[in-house]
Parts: C-alpha cells; sequence; structure tokens
C-alpha cells in the first residue's frame, strides 16, 4: 500500500476519499440498527418521515426510502480508500454472524458508497480482496463515485 508522495503539495489539492456502510430499504428502522451495531449513525431517514439534513435543520421532503449509514469522513484523513472501508469494517464489528440474513429478513440491502476525489486521473482505487470478501459474504455491494 505505498502509493507516490513526490508531489506533497499536490497530492492533498489533488486528492479524496471517503467510505460510508448503508443499510437501505423501505422497512429500514434507524433505531433497530443503531441498537444492533451500538453505534450512533452519521445518517438516518425513516420511509415517509421527516429526516435531519447535513446542516441540522430537518428536510421538508420526506424520506423515500429508509437509510441508516456510517461514514468514515471525518474520522479518517487519507486519499486512499482502504483505510476508509477498514475503519468501517472495524467500527461496525464486520463480519458478524447472522447479519446476512437479518439484512434479507428486512427487506434491506447493505452497501459500502465511496467517494474518489482523482481531477487529474493519475490515481487507480484500492479495494483490497480480503474486504471484497467481507462484503460479498454479506451480499453487499461497493459503489465508488469518481469525481475529476
Amino acid at each position: 500500500m505505498h502509493h507516490n508522495q513526490s508531489s506533497t503539495s499536490n497530492a492533498s489539492a489533488d486528492a479524496g476519499a471517503y467510505a460510508s456502510f448503508l443499510i437501505t430499504g423501505d422497512a429500514v428502522s434507524p433505531e433497530f440498527w443503531t441498537q444492533y451495531f451500538q453505534i450512533t449513525p452519521d445518517t438516518a431517514i425513516v420511509k415517509g418521515k421527516s429526516f435531519a439534513l447535513p446542516s441540522g435543520k430537518s428536510s421538508k421532503a420526506l424520506g423515500k426510502t429508509g437509510l441508516w449509514g456510517v461514514s468514515s469522513e471525518s474520522a479518517v484523513e487519507s486519499d486512499l480508500l482502504e483505510p476508509h472501508l477498514r475503519y468501517l469494517i472495524a467500527r461496525l464489528g464486520l463480519p458478524r454472524e447472522g447479519l446476512k440474513e437479518i439484512v434479507q429478513q428486512n427487506g434491506a440491502k447493505v452497501g459500502f458508497s465511496c467517494f474518489w476525489f482523482n481531477p487529474s486521473g493519475n490515481r487507480v482505487p484500492d479495494v483490497p480482496n480480503d474486504i471484497r470478501s467481507i462484503i460479498e459474504a454479506m451480499r453487499g455491494t461497493i459503489e465508488i463515485d469518481e469525481y475529476r
């Protein structure tokens, strides 16, 4: 896990990454997942109800689906995805016995949503095989949104 640091001043201006672990679905109950993981989510939406915006204000629109999510954005400083994903896996205690079944019983989906800022186009996002295996075992997905 090495990356070129020869242009350090440029690297920080040209780099950025974070990841979020999301559980989504019409029947998702943020309270249930908060209890299950014993973690206060960064994002919680109940379908059909107003929700807190990042500004702290309540949304005028109602939630289109349920969502429970935690992010690495304020906890990890790295322009690589791997440290963000490892942070979330450790924080959530993944893999967890029975998680896949609970998600399926609730008609929900799990996944990692990643932000990848790469304006120069000279970096490649890194998702190690062991992390891919954990995600696949949960029948989860990993989505990488690259911004140039």
